[in-house]
């Protein structure tokens, strides 16, 4: 019999071209500007293992940017920084059910703070709480945490998708003030300086690979499996993975749990960010969005690989 990793060879390329025709099916995202310009068509993949070997398929080497699966990454080290109790008095832990840039429950529901870190408003806040003396320290700090996380110092911000967003993010705007009205921001804190740093790494460009490589390390309970060495520690990814189960497909999250079963966070540039825990670590990029926001070829063809190979968690 030969084995999964054998298996995942052959089968790859032909599963990724079964799922591409379900690009048709979506648009690419054009609020933000910039990633209207992305190739509708384009579906890539990459697999990486624990020993770190890589399987690719697909337009994997094509580049995008982070969008709101940086959002995990910004909660894990705001938890480093400053530990539970003091991020979730600022955010809370539950579902929303409502669209990623909704004020709603801010207004409606007591005491008013995001209802969790990985909706724009939850990441706002997240993002508030990040030490360093100045934005530029802030976001320093976040490229570096994605630099050791990857091994790849060259990761940088895509500065015409940065300037895009920060042109036309006026909802954000609104959810930034909201939560200083609200003192889920503080006064001292100044509401621009704070979406400069999340307009930034969300602006962090990446490729397939880039997010085999973050997701193996969470596949490995926040360590490096090459080394040991414990980059995140464990009981944040532990908190992180079942945000990215409950939140982490916006509201499709459900069915992605119920569908592929595995921990998921996407962006709206079409990336998505999985892993099978303890074995593989998968970067999937898919430009063309359904109308929940997530890649249509890219859910596809993780649900037919979650099927065949037995990979749901539940």
């Amino acid at each position: 019999m030969p084995n999964e990793w054998s298996q995942l060879q052959v089968k790859l390329p032909q599963l990724l071209e079964e799922s591409r025709v379900y690009a048709s099916r979506g648009k690419v995202a054009e609020y933000i500007p910039e990633l209207a310009l992305a190739p509708s068509g384009a579906l890539g993949i990459a697999i990486m293992n624990m020993k770190g070997d890589l399987l690719t398929a697909g337009d994997c080497r094509l580049s995008f940017t982070m969008q709101s699966i940086s959002k995990i990454f910004t909660l894990m080290l705001a938890l480093m920084d400053l530990g539970e109790e003091a991020v979730f008095t600022k955010v809370g832990k539950e579902p929303t059910g409502d669209d990623f840039n909704s004020m709603l429950k801010l207004e409606l529901v007591e005491p008013g703070i995001p209802f969790n870190p990985l909706i724009n408003a939850g990441a706002i806040a997240v993002t508030s709480l990040l030490r360093g003396a100045t934005p530029a320290d802030r976001f320093g700090r976040v490229l570096d945490f994605f630099h050791m996380l990857t091994g790849d110092d060259s990761l940088q911000v895509n500065e015409a998708v940065y300037q895009s967003e920060k042109r036309t993010a006026h909802r954000n705007r609104s959810l930034a003030y909201f939560l200083k009205e609200n003192e889920v921001l503080d006064e001292q804190t100044d509401v621009e300086e704070v979406l400069d740093v999340y307009f930034r790494h969300c602006a962090i460009e990446v490729n397939c690979r880039h997010l085999a490589s973050l997701a193996r390390i969470l596949a490995n309970q926040g360590a490096d499996p090459a080394t040991g060495r414990q980059l995140i520690p464990r009981r944040y990814v532990q908190i992180t993975k079942t945000f990215m189960i409950s939140c982490g497909m916006y509201n499709a999250s459900g069915e992605f749990a119920i569908q592929a079963g595995l921990p998921a966070k996407s962006g709206v540039s079409g990336g998505i960010l999985t892993f099978v825990p303890g074995r593989y670590g998968i970067g999937v990029v898919g430009p063309a969005l359904n109308s929940k926001g997530n890649s249509t070829a890219g859910v596809h063809l993780l649900e037919q690989l979650s099927r065949t190979f037995d990979w749901s968690i539940f």
